[in-house]
């Protein structure tokens, strides 16, 4: 994969993680949530991005061991 590429993808996943994390602010802000809340669901969205992170990482390694 090009630098280039992976540049973009990184770009992409962050700016999800940013919008996902404005979403959460605005629903604490027009009070549909509260603080503890809001809380939760941003450790909760980063835990996410964080273990699929892993996930397609250690796929990608697994997937180069097993060519032959």
């Amino acid at each position: 994969m090009p630098a280039r590429s992976k540049i973009k993808v990184g770009c992409l996943t962050v700016l999800s993680f940013v919008a996902l994390v404005a979403g959460v602010i605005y629903l604490f802000g027009a009070g549909i949530i509260s603080r503890t809340q809001g809380f939760l669901m941003v450790v909760m969205f980063f835990g996410m991005y964080v273990g699929f992170g892993i996930l397609i990482a250690s796929y990608r390694f697994v997937s180069k061991l097993e060519d032959d």
